[in-house]
């Protein structure tokens, strides 16, 4: 069955504008040209969509011909605001964008451990709307958070646990009710750091794969055949309580210890870097991450290959279980103790693998470290506010 007229242009205004997301602003020729569709057809999603607000004249081709310069079209920056940020129990992270992900303002946080919870909730909600201001967002269309832990699939809220802090959980009911009208979603921060992998880090050839965080915690995000998954309670990935041997006796419901966590966390990385002689200041993620990065880097000695080689034996026993029980082809380190590990980190990985499985599989160092989360965020809350203004024109 043909499309109607109106379905048909409703579907050559969403092409046009996912082109020019990915691409950038083009011209009337180009879009033409990447569509498929007939000049006039093309002209009128132009002035249609020109008309609704969601694209403008960003410019001029530079063209090697005679007459005047082709118009560049691109999508109206300025018609949505969006908020991401990357909650950690020390603390947030946050940044401002217009709709195409232009960076306009940028701001943390330090919450400490003591900060009650309607304090903390108060902290990082007035953080976000002094942030808001200050980049000329008189409101936000969407804020994307990422959080540790488990959000329940059902309902997409953050689900309670003993290990996290409260304010985690209130801060998303806070933002809602500070920020009307905005939409604020979020997500387990391993599975955002991996989505910002995919699109702009390590895994942008791959479609099935899995990030390893290595962080102050540890955790696993999976990608199957392009897509995220969650699992029946939202806990796909909790690899911080996956029984490992070399612990101290086993993770229980409510705690990791004895777990995965215990060998990969950064309390246990720097606890390895004091045995090992490469001494970090403490258990804290940067100190952790700056041991590596100093093996990594400084002059090979005992101390450095001792150090890279235990922390790669650990890391393999946990990337070992998730490979035997997904294949996926490609494992990626990431979180910042994964990035400063790099290549000298993930091959020694990769050789212990070889050893320890028959299935093939590549490791790689992944490219957007801490960072991830943020970047996931932000592209997620993108993505929610283009598909919401996308769908208006040809309706």
């Amino acid at each position: 069955m043909a499309a109607s007229p109106s379905t048909a242009r409703a579907i050559n205004d969403r092409l046009a504008l996912r082109l020019l997301q990915q691409e950038g602003p083009l011209t009337a020729g180009q879009l033409k040209e990447l569509t498929g569709l007939s000049r006039p057809t093309v002209a009128d999603l132009v002035e249609r969509l020109t008309a609704a607000g969601l694209i403008e004249v960003a410019g001029e081709a530079r063209a090697q011909r005679r007459g005047p310069n082709a118009k560049l079209y691109g999508i109206v920056a300025g018609r949505a605001h969006l908020a991401a940020l990357d909650v950690r129990t020390e603390g947030v992270a946050l940044v401002v964008s217009d709709l195409v992900g232009g960076v306009l303002a940028e701001a943390s946080l330090p919450i400490a451990d003591d900060t009650g919870t309607g304090p903390a909730v108060e902290q990082a909600v007035s953080l976000v709307e002094r942030t808001a201001k200050e980049a000329g967002a008189d409101r936000l269309h969407t804020v994307g958070i990422g959080a540790p832990g488990l959000i329940d699939p059902a309902t997409g809220e953050l689900r309670d646990s003993t290990s996290l802090p409260e304010w985690h959980r209130r801060l998303v009911a806070a933002l809602q009710e500070r920020l009307p009208g905005a939409r604020v979603s979020v997500e387990n921060e391993t599975n955002l750091a991996a989505l910002a992998e995919q699109r702009d880090g390590s895994a942008r050839d791959r479609d099935t794969f899995v990030l390893l965080w290595l962080g102050h915690g540890t955790g696993a995000a999976v990608i199957l055949d392009g897509a995220l998954r969650r699992g029946a309670s939202g806990g796909t990935g909790e690899i911080g309580f996956l029984p490992v041997p070399g612990t101290r006796g086993l993770p229980s419901a409510t705690d990791c210890a004895g777990g995965f966590h215990s060998l990969a966390g950064a309390a246990a990385v720097a606890t390895l870097a004091r045995e090992c002689g490469v001494v970090p200041a403490s258990g804290s993620v940067p100190e952790a991450a700056d041991a590596v990065r100093a093996a990594v880097s400084g002059p090979e000695s005992a101390a450095h290959t001792r150090f890279l080689d235990t922390l790669a034996d650990r890391v393999a026993v946990g990337v070992a279980s998730v490979v035997a029980l997904l294949d996926p082809g490609c494992v990626v380190l990431g979180g910042e103790i994964g990035q400063a590990g790099g290549e000298a980190l993930a091959s020694r990985v990769h050789d212990r693998l070889t050893a320890m499985s028959p299935l093939p599989v590549e490791v790689r160092s992944g490219a957007l470290g801490g960072g991830a989360v943020l970047r996931g965020a932000l592209l997620t809350a993108r993505d929610h506010a283009q598909d919401e203004l996308f769908g208006a024109p040809g309706h």
